[in-house]
Order: C-alpha cells, then sequence, then structure tokens
C-alpha cells in the first residue's frame, strides 16, 4: 500500500509539471502509476559533470615520526622535520549552466587545485579554468576550454520553491558514477552546520539552504538539485551525519544565490560583490516583542547603521523593526543577509518596518559596500616592527571583507609576514594608536613604519576585544 501511494504523489506531481493537468489528482490507471522519473533524468543528467582535481601539498616530516611519545612532544612544540611534497586527488561534482562550458561546483571541491578535470557523462573530458571562487557561499565557477555547445541546465528561481516540491539529486557520490537520487523539500531557508559572527557580534552571515531528503553523499558535493521540470533548484553541498553517509538530511545552495555568483563570474569580477545593508541588527524575541507593543515576535529590531548605509539612506532608523524584503518575511538575522545577497546589485528591494507599531515601506538601493574613504592598500616595507604587514584604511568595504565591528575606525591589517608577524600581528587587526598617538590613515602608519624608532606599543582591536601589543624591529 505504502508503494503505491507513493507511485500515486510521483505520478501526480509529474503530470502537472509538464502542463498536462491543472491541479494534482490521484491517478485513475495503472498508466498514471507506473509513471517514471526518467524524462527528468534524460533532460537534465547529460548536463551534471564528474569533476577531478590534483593538488601538490607540503608536509613537514618529523625525524620522530612513528615513536608515539617524541612524535607528539615534536607536534606540540612545533618542531618538524625536512618537507616532503605529495599530490593529493579529490572528487566531486558540477553543473553546466551555460552550453558556453560554464560549470559550477562547490569552493570546497575545487578551491586551491592545481589541475582541474572535468569529466562529461558522455565521457568527453575538458581541462578547467578556475573563473572565480566564493568561500563565503562555498562556490566556484569553472569554464572548460575549447568548449561549446554542451548541454546546460537553466535555472529556477528558488523562491518559488514549496516545502513537499518533488526533487531529484543529481552527482558521483563515492566515484562510483553518475547517480540519480530522488526526494522532497523537506524546508527552505534552513541555517548549515556552521556561522559567521559579523558585525561585533550582534549580526550572523549563516548561509540559507534548502534541505532535502533526496540521498547526497560525499560526492554529490556540487551536483545538481533539479525539479521535475530538470531545472537547477540548488547545488548540493553538504549532508548531516555522523556516519558520513547519507541519512536524508542534505543541504543545496538556492540556485537564486548561484545565479549572483555566475554573473560575477561572467562579468570577469576577480571575487562577488554583494549588497550591503551597513547594519547591525537583533531579533524581536517575545520580550522585545512585549516591550515593543507588538502583537508576536516578528523581525529584527535595527541596533545599529552606519551613515553610509544603503537603510540609513531610505530613511530607517535605530529602534525600527524590519518584517520583510520584497514580501518574504524575515525572522532571522541569516534571513536578512540571504534576501539581499540573492539580489542583483543597482536594484532596489521594498523594505517593509515597523516605527513605532506603524507599517511602513522603504525602497533600499542594492548597492555593494563603499569604498569611502579610499582604502589605500598598502604594504609595509623597510626594517620598521610592521614591515611586512598590507594594511589599508578601514572603510564599509574594508568592514565588510574582514567582519569588522560597524563603527571600526584607524587602519586595518589584511596580511601579515616578515617582522609583522613576528611582533604577533594578525589579519584583521585594527591599529588604532601608536604611543599614544592615533592612526588615522594607513599613510600615517606608512610613514612611522619607516621612521620612528622602537619601541612601539599599539592600541589595537582584535575582534570584540581591544588592548594594547608591545612590537620592536
Amino acid at each position: 500500500m505504502r508503494q503505491i501511494l507513493k507511485a500515486a504523489a510521483v505520478a501526480a506531481a509529474l503530470i502537472a509539471a509538464t502542463g498536462a493537468m491543472a491541479e494534482i489528482r490521484v491517478p485513475s490507471s495503472q498508466a498514471e502509476i507506473t509513471l517514471s522519473f526518467a524524462p527528468v533524468v534524460k533532460s537534465a543528467a547529460p548536463a551534471v559533470v564528474n569533476i577531478y582535481t590534483r593538488k601538490v601539498v607540503e608536509r613537514r616530516r618529523s625525524p620522530f615520526e612513528g615513536d608515539p611519545f617524541f612524535e607528539r612532544f615534536f607536534k606540540d612544540f612545533g618542531f618538524s622535520g625536512p618537507s616532503r611534497k605529495r599530490i593529493e586527488n579529490s572528487l566531486g561534482s558540477g553543473v553546466i549552466v551555460d552550453p558556453s562550458g560554464i560549470v559550477v561546483s562547490n569552493n570546497h571541491v575545487v578551491g586551491g587545485a592545481d589541475e582541474i578535470t572535468v569529466v562529461l557523462p558522455d565521457r568527453r573530458e575538458y581541462e578547467a579554468e578556475l573563473l572565480l571562487a566564493d568561500a563565503r557561499t562555498d562556490l566556484a565557477v569553472l569554464h572548460l576550454k575549447g568548449a561549446e555547445d554542451l548541454p546546460a541546465l537553466k535555472l529556477r528561481d528558488s523562491d518559488t520553491l514549496e516545502v513537499g516540491d518533488l526533487v531529484l539529486a543529481i552527482g558521483n557520490p563515492f566515484g562510483v558514477g553518475q547517480t540519480v537520487t530522488s526526494g522532497i523539500i523537506s524546508a527552505l531557508e534552513r541555517p548549515g552546520l556552521a556561522s559567521r559572527k559579523r558585525g561585533g557580534g550582534d549580526d550572523t552571515d549563516a548561509r540559507l539552504f534548502i534541505q532535502t531528503d533526496a540521498a547526497i553523499n560525499p560526492g554529490n558535493s556540487g551536483g545538481a538539485l533539479v525539479d521535475m521540470r530538470g531545472r537547477l533548484v540548488g547545488v548540493n553541498t553538504a549532508i548531516l551525519s555522523r556516519s558520513g553517509g547519507s541519512n536524508g538530511i542534505g543541504f543545496a545552495i538556492p540556485a537564486n544565490l548561484v545565479a549572483r555568483v555566475v554573473e560575477s563570474a561572467e562579468a570577469g569580477a576577480d571575487e562577488v560583490r554583494r549588497p550591503w545593508s551597513g547594519v547591525v541588527a537583533q531579533v524581536v524575541d517575545q520580550d522585545l516583542a512585549s516591550g515593543l507593543g507588538l502583537a508576536r515576535p516578528t523581525g529584527l529590531i535595527l541596533k545599529d547603521l552606519h551613515p553610509l548605509s544603503p537603510f540609513a539612506e531610505a530613511g530607517l532608523k535605530v529602534g525600527d523593526v524590519v518584517t520583510a524584503i520584497d514580501g518574504e518575511e524575515i525572522a532571522s538575522l541569516a534571513e536578512l543577509s540571504f534576501r539581499l545577497e540573492s539580489r542583483a546589485l543597482g536594484e532596489t528591494a521594498k523594505v517593509a518596518y515597523l516605527r513605532r507599531g506603524e507599517a511602513r515601506v522603504a525602497e533600499v538601493a542594492l548597492t555593494p559596500a563603499p569604498e569611502e574613504p579610499p582604502s589605500d592598500l598598502r604594504k609595509l616595507e623597510g626594517v620598521g616592527p610592521l614591515s611586512g604587514a598590507v594594511v589599508a584604511n578601514v572603510n564599509p568595504a574594508v568592514i565588510e571583507k574582514l567582519d569588522l565591528p560597524l563603527n571600526a575606525e584607524g587602519v586595518a591589517v589584511l596580511s601579515v609576514s616578515g617582522r609583522a608577524r613576528a611582533n604577533n600581528l594578525r589579519p584583521g587587526d585594527v591599529i588604532r594608536a601608536v604611543n599614544g598617538a592615533a592612526v588615522f590613515s594607513s599613510e600615517d602608519l606608512d610613514a612611522l613604519n619607516a621612521d620612528m624608532p622602537g619601541p612601539w606599543e599599539l592600541q589595537i582591536d582584535r575582534g570584540d576585544r581591544s588592548g594594547t601589543l608591545a612590537a620592536k624591529r
């Protein structure tokens, strides 16, 4: 009985998807019950590829390797022997999204690879070049050299998905070859397994995933999640499992977010430019709702806005409660980031909000974090205590890149080497003053590093902490 009921649901969805009937109904014949996913697979599977990567890694060997006591001792204290290079091979999946050979996959599949080979289901092989890798979304875009007229999947508007929709997952699990599994959309806008703190710990940039019970296993990463019309609704990226195998809880990156990354890659950008909110917000819980006079907990209350924030320019203020973006309710910090990042730059978003209980709507421009003042990127050189550091003026673009607090001021450290590293400076540090004198620009710090003798006492902000750091030449 269970098999018949499941077949009935599949048949009804397939018929509705192909336009053969106006609404879902119970199958009325044996022919309808025996309908298959095969037409969808034949349409979508040729555009799902296998990806093979090679990466040369260097590993230092301990002279006491194999000895339990000394091996642990040397590891704990950082001692190591001569280095040894070895080749790491990995595999995953990808999806062709343009007939010219544009392939999207996961960043964790292809990121850092020295060689990337893509194999189509018909066994054609192509060397691939990496156009863009985005760790924030875990997406990467490849171009297949010499490819043309390839099968490609169309992207569906992932905002139109509903829980219960039928989907297929296509990929190369465990390297056994292309495999198709079926399931449903189990949940939408599901936070991932990890999140990032933003804006001094008050905002969270957790990616929101499509959750599915279609089996996703190692090697499926980067593969396609398609609907019953063979359209790409998401890129498979992770599973929730203690054993490493599928437990029916898989995650896919929504197609709307995929589209933004692909657009950046096709435009020749070396990084994804995203709409910037410039706000710090807090989820409205029951206590806050009661204090604000709201009937129920809803939305996010704005705690701070950068002076250049597009929300501020649209008229929003501290204390306003953002409830929806383009008609989509905002119930978490992650949803605010996702709703903005899945929209294209240059457009506007309708932001619904409450001010002292009054419902309002504002048109907010979708613009990237501005470079005001100019970053003035500099690598500090010479014999100064900060030599080897790459620094920049703090502005909204730098705040966004380094996940700094919204009110950060001073000079930010982007990378360190040489004396800067020896003096314990770290990427993400913000230098506020040197020996009690405020530092206003990277140019000031460059001049001090060249001329000012030590010792130095740096006033720095590191994450949500402030303190001093001694530095010497």
